[in-house]
C-alpha cells in the first residue's frame, strides 16, 4: 500500500547560480553586430536561447534563462533581429520544432537589450532547432521605420508588424512557392520538413528615416526560383530577374555600394550540403555573377560542399568573407576576397587558433560554419559560428599582408552543451556526461577542464560511481561511425582522471542505456540501449551474465552501503523489483508505484548514507521514498521530473532533496533538508533554464546543487 507522508507549504530560498564553465559545446546559428554601436553584438543558438556579448566583461550574457519548463519550446531561436536606428531594441522569433507535439512559436521583443522580454504568441510553429536552422536572418526589422518588422515562416508564409511586433498580420500577395512541398526537405525521421522564408533584407537606399522602406528581398529554400523583391513595403512581389536556380539561398548580405552577396547550398544544412555557390547581384544593372570562390572537391569522399554564408565588410565593399559547408576534404574553409570577389584566397590554411579557454576545441575542427560576420567597427575582427561554438579573429587584415591570422574560442559565458549524467561523487566536485563532446571531469567548477583521458565516446549517457569505494566509476554511451567496434563503456580507478574501455560489450543492446555499480565496486550491472535484459559482469566485461527477473525497460542501481543490494524501477508499469543477492536474481517488491507512461525517464536514487533507503522520481505520480518494505509518497509533490540528493544538514540522517516539479502549484526547483516534510523554491523567476532533466547534490556543500540542462549546459547554485 502507498503512504502518504505529511507536508507543509514551501517558502523561498535565495540562490546564485552560474555555469559549470566549459564554453561552448552547442550549435551557435546566428550573429548580429549592432550597426551604430560598437561591441554590440548577439548570438542565437539552436536549443539554447539566446546571448549578448559583455565587451567590458568580455563574455556572452544569457538573455533567455527566463523562459520555464512550460515554455521550453521557446529555447530554440529561430531567428534574431535588432533595430539598426534604437541599440535598446533586440527581437527574437523562439520555438524549437514543428512537429505535432510542440507548442507554437513567439516573437519575444525586447527595449532593453533583452534584459527583459514581452511576448506575442503566432499561430503557426517554429523550427530553431530543424533543418535550414543557420539560415537567416528570417527576421527583420525596417531600417528607415523600426516599427516595421518582416518575418519569414517555414510554412505560414510572409508575416509584417507594424507597431514593433506586438501584433501580426500574414502578406497573403507572397508567392505560394513558400509553403510548398519544394521549400522543404525530406527528413527520415519525420519525412517532410519545411523551411521555407530563409531570410529577409531591406534595401535602405530606397526609403527615408521615418517611413517605411519601399524596397526589400525575401528568399526561398527552394532549387527553383527563389528570391522575390517588393517595391511598396512588401504588399506585392515578382521574382528577381536572371537569378541562379538549381541551388537553395541561404543567406544575403547588402554591402555599403549597394550590391547584394548570397550563398547558396544544394540543401539547407546543417545535416546535408553537397553542393552550393555564392553569387553577387547588382541590382542597379540587374546583373548576376557566379563568384564561388572555390570549385567542388575532386579528391574527396562524398559528394562535395555547398556554402553556408557570405559577409561583406561594412566599412568596404570591396572585402568578403565566405564559409564552406560540409567540406570533408580536407577541411572546412572560410575565403577572403579584397576585390568584390574577382579572386579568393583560403584564410584558416594561414591561420592559428588559441584553445586555452577551453582547452577541449584541440580535438574539434571547425565546421558547420553557417554564419559569419565582421565587426562593422574593426576590420580585425570577424566572428564565425561553428557546431561547438564561436571563433574570433583578433588580426584579420594581417592575412592581406601575409602573416597569420590569430582566432580565439570567443565562447565564455556562452553555455550550450546538453548534459546526459551528472555525477558529484566524493573526490571531484562533478563528472558530467555530455551530448557530443564526451565529458569532463570538473574539479573547479568556474574553470574549464580536459574532457576525459583515455576511451572516447560521442555522448556519455549514463554514469556511476561506487558508494563505498568513489574512486571508481563506469559510464556508457555512444560512438558516431563506429567503424571499429569501439567498446561503448568504461571505468575509472581514479575518479574520473583515466579512463580505460570495457573488455566487451553485452551480448545483445547498442550501448548506451544505462549502468550502475556495487557499492564496493566490484561488480557492474549495464542494460544497454534495446537490449532484452540486464547484465552482470564482475570483471569490467571480461564476462558477462543475465539479471534475472527484470523486464527490460527498468532502471537499476546499486545501493550506496551494502553491496549485495540493487533496485529496479520500470516507469512504464509503475513496479518497483529489489535484489538481495548482487543482482543475480530481482523481485517485485509489494508496493507499486503506478504507471508513469511510456515517455517517463524514471529516476532510482538511493540513499548515500543510509542501506535500504530509496527515493524515486515518478512523473506525475510525484516524489516517493521506500525504506523497510513500505513505499510513501512525499505530500506536496504533485509532478517529479528529476531528483538530486545532496549533503545533509547538520543534526539530520537524511540527504538533502532537490526536486524539479511541481510542489504545492508551483512549479520550480525545490530543496527540502528534513526529508520532505518541508520544501522551499530555490530558482527565481530570472533562472528557470527550461525543462530541467538531472539534478544532482554536491556531498561536500550543503544546499549546493547541480542542474542538467537541454542546452544551457550545466548550471550550478549555491543557497545565499
Amino acid at each position: 500500500m502507498l503512504a502518504l507522508a505529511a507536508c507543509a507549504c514551501f517558502a523561498a530560498a535565495p540562490y546564485a547560480w552560474r555555469n559549470v564553465a566549459i564554453g561552448g559545446g552547442g550549435f551557435v546559428t546566428g550573429l548580429v553586430f549592432h550597426p551604430t554601436e560598437q561591441g554590440l553584438l548577439y548570438a542565437r543558438t539552436d536549443i539554447g536561447g539566446a546571448y549578448r556579448w559583455d565587451a567590458a566583461a568580455r563574455r556572452w550574457i544569457p538573455l533567455t534563462d527566463w523562459i520555464g519548463a512550460e515554455d521550453e519550446n521557446l529555447l530554440g531561436i529561430e531567428s534574431l533581429a535588432i533595430d539598426p536606428t534604437d541599440p535598446e531594441r533586440v527581437y527574437l522569433a523562439a520555438g524549437t520544432y514543428t512537429n505535432a507535439k510542440s507548442a507554437n512559436g513567439a516573437i519575444l521583443r525586447s527595449s532593453d537589450r533583452g534584459g527583459t522580454f514581452q511576448r506575442t504568441d503566432l499561430p503557426f510553429k517554429l523550427g530553431g532547432n530543424e533543418q535550414g536552422r543557420g539560415n537567416g536572418e528570417r527576421l527583420a526589422v525596417d531600417p528607415n521605420d523600426g516599427r516595421v518588422l518582416f518575418f519569414g515562416s517555414r510554412g505560414a508564409g510572409l508575416w509584417r508588424s507594424g507597431d514593433r511586433g506586438a501584433n501580426w498580420s500574414k502578406m497573403d500577395s507572397f508567392p505560394a512557392i513558400a509553403t510548398s512541398a519544394s521549400a522543404g526537405v525530406q527528413t527520415p525521421w519525420r519525412g517532410l520538413q519545411h523551411v521555407g522564408i530563409v531570410f529577409v533584407v531591406f534595401d535602405p537606399a530606397s526609403g527615408k528615416p521615418g517611413a517605411p522602406t519601399p524596397k526589400l528581398y525575401a528568399g526561398v529554400s527552394t532549387r527553383g526560383t527563389s528570391l522575390y523583391e517588393s517595391n511598396d513595403g512588401g504588399a506585392t512581389w515578382t521574382a528577381v530577374p536572371k537569378q541562379p536556380e538549381g541551388l537553395r539561398p541561404n543567406h544575403m548580405t547588402r554591402a555599403s555600394d549597394g550590391v547584394f552577396y548570397l550563398s547558396y547550398g544544394d540543401e539547407p544544412g546543417p545535416n546535408e550540403m553537397n553542393d552550393g555557390a555564392v553569387w553577387k547581384y547588382a541590382p542597379a544593372s540587374g546583373e548576376w555573377q557566379d563568384i564561388t570562390p572555390a570549385p567542388q572537391s575532386i579528391d574527396t569522399e562524398g559528394d562535395g560542399f555547398g556554402w553556408g554564408a557570405v559577409a561583406v565588410d561594412p566599412r568596404n565593399p570591396q572585402v568578403l568573407l565566405a564559409t564552406t559547408f560540409k567540406r570533408y576534404g580536407p577541411h572546412d574553409e572560410i575565403f577572403r576576397s579584397t576585390d568584390g570577389g574577382r579572386n579568393w584566397k583560403p584564410v584558416l590554411a594561414q591561420s592559428r587558433f588559441d584553445h586555452s579557454t577551453a582547452v577541449w576545441t584541440r580535438d574539434h575542427t571547425p565546421h558547420w560554419m553557417a554564419d559569419i560576420e565582421i565587426d562593422p567597427f574593426d576590420a580585425d575582427h570577424a566572428v564565425f559560428v561553428t557546431g561547438y561554438g564561436l571563433w574570433a579573429s583578433r588580426n584579420l587584415t594581417a592575412f592581406d599582408r601575409g602573416d597569420k591570422v590569430d582566432w580565439w574560442f570567443k565562447s565564455t559565458g556562452l553555455e550550450e552543451t546538453v548534459p546526459l549524467a551528472l555525477l558529484s561523487p566524493p573526490g571531484a566536485p562533478l563528472l558530467s556526461g555530455l551530448g557530443d563532446i564526451d565529458g569532463f571531469r570538473h574539479d573547479d567548477p568556474d574553470t574549464p577542464t580536459l574532457q576525459y583521458a583515455g576511451p572516447r565516446l560521442t555522448n556519455t549517457e549514463s554514469m556511476a560511481y561506487a558508494g563505498q569505494a568513489p574512486q571508481i566509476v563506469v559510464r556508457s554511451g555512444t560512438v558516431r561511425d563506429r567503424e571499429h567496434d569501439e567498446m561503448r563503456a568504461a571505468y575509472s580507478l581514479d575518479g574520473g582522471k583515466a579512463w580505460t574501455a570495457f573488455a566487451s560489450e553485452p551480448p545483445d543492446g547498442e550501448g548506451a542505456g544505462h549502468i550502475t555499480i556495487a557499492a564496493d565496486g566490484k561488480r557492474v550491472i549495464w542494460t544497454p540501449s534495446k537490449a532484452a535484459n540486464a547484465w552482470i559482469s564482475d570483471d569490467f566485461g571480461k564476462r558477462w551474465r543475465e539479471a534475472k527477473g527484470l523486464p527490460a525497460r527498468a532502471a537499476v542501481e546499486a545501493d550506496k552501503v551494502d553491496e549485495g543490494l540493487y533496485y529496479a524501477f520500470d516507469g512504464a508499469t509503475g513496479k518497483l523489483y529489489a535484489s538481495g543477492n548482487g543482482g543475480v536474481e530481482f523481485k517485485e517488491v509489494a508496493a507499486s508505484v503506478g504507471e508513469s507512461g511510456d515517455r517517463f525517464d524514471p529516476q532510482v536514487r538511493p540513499d548515500p548514507q543510509r542501506s535500504a533507503v530509496v527515493y524515486l522520481a515518478a512523473s506525475w505520480r510525484g516524489l516517493l521514498r521506500w525504506s523497510a518494505g513500505k513505499l510513501e509518497r512525499l505530500a506536496g509533490v504533485e509532478h517529479a521530473d528529476a531528483l538530486g540528493l545532496g549533503k545533509a544538514k547538520d543534526g539530520s540522517d537524511a540527504p538533502t532533496l532537490f526536486v524539479s516539479g511541481k510542489v504545492d502549484g508551483r512549479s520550480g526547483l525545490f530543496r527540502s533538508d528534513d526529508d520532505g516534510r518541508h520544501w522551499q523554491r530555490i530558482d527565481d523567476d530570472a533562472h528557470r533554464y527550461g525543462r530541467i532533466r538531472i539534478i544532482v547534490g554536491d556531498p561536500r556543500v550543503h544546499g549546493r546543487v547541480y542542474l542538467g540542462t537541454h542546452g544551457r549546459g550545466i548550471v550550478y547554485g549555491d543557497p545565499l
